[in-house]
């Protein structure tokens, strides 16, 4: 009897392993095996009525929630408008400016960064806009930075990312259904040696060095 439930123990503990394990390399779109019915039920055996978040206000309070609590009252948000034009939506006078959820991509997502790097973000965005694929933007900035034609920020600027499957929240509470937080902090041109951090990740929210050795070199800290 004692060595069947060590049996059973012991296959608990490995099913629990795994599916931490699974959940950690999932991305942040919505599944895409189940249906609209079976979300609704998942969402009302919460006893939480989610709503989209599709008004202006919405979109900037969600955006928020990307920056430290302190901050968000007087972080600048910046986002489409209905035209299509990214435009500022929120004026602010601290360090931070955040992103809202772009709704035209599945799932949520808003960031909030220093304001050092906005040179370096607004680029890419004007790259994406002109049609250059991941790649391209890349190099771009990596030539550009290393010809002291584009700024990349201060070193250790940070980079605050709140996202999840959907993009609904509580009204109540405002907090977006099943979202987490991600970190980045910039050290550009940074590399494992320089720094003493591993080039993957050695432990669920362990820090790690992304990019190494290029201007895009960034300490990663993801959610467990």
């Amino acid at each position: 009897m004692k060595k069947t439930v060590l049996i059973l123990f012991t296959g608990a503990i490995f099913v629990s392993c795994n599916t931490e394990v699974s959940e950690e390399k999932t991305t942040s779109k919505a599944p895409q095996d189940k249906t609209e019915n079976e979300e609704v039920h998942n969402l009302t055996d919460l006893d939480i009525e989610y709503t989209p978040i599709s008004s202006k206000e919405e979109k900037i309070a969600t955006a928020l929630l990307a920056a430290p609590e302190a901050s968000r009252e007087n972080s600048t948000v910046k986002g489409y408008n209905k035209e299509g034009e990214f435009v500022t939506l929120k004026e602010g006078n601290n360090e931070f400016i955040c992103l809202v959820d772009n709704p035209n991509q599945d799932g949520f997502s808003v960031a909030c960064y220093h304001k050092s790097l906005e040179p370096f973000m607004a680029r890419g965005r004007e790259l994406k806009a002109a049609g250059k694929d991941g790649r391209e933007v890349f190099k771009i900035r990596e030539e550009e930075i290393k010809s002291g034609k584009l700024e990349m920020g201060e070193a250790g600027s940070t980079l605050h990312i709140y996202y999840g499957p959907k993009a609904v929240y509580d009204p109540i509470t405002g907090v977006v259904l099943d979202a987490k937080y991600r970190y980045v902090v910039y050290m550009p041109f940074a590399t494992a040696e320089s720094t003493g951090l591993p080039e993957s990740p050695i432990a669920p929210n362990h820090p790690w060095i992304m990019d190494p050795g290029t201007h895009k070199a960034h300490i990663m800290i993801s959610p467990i």
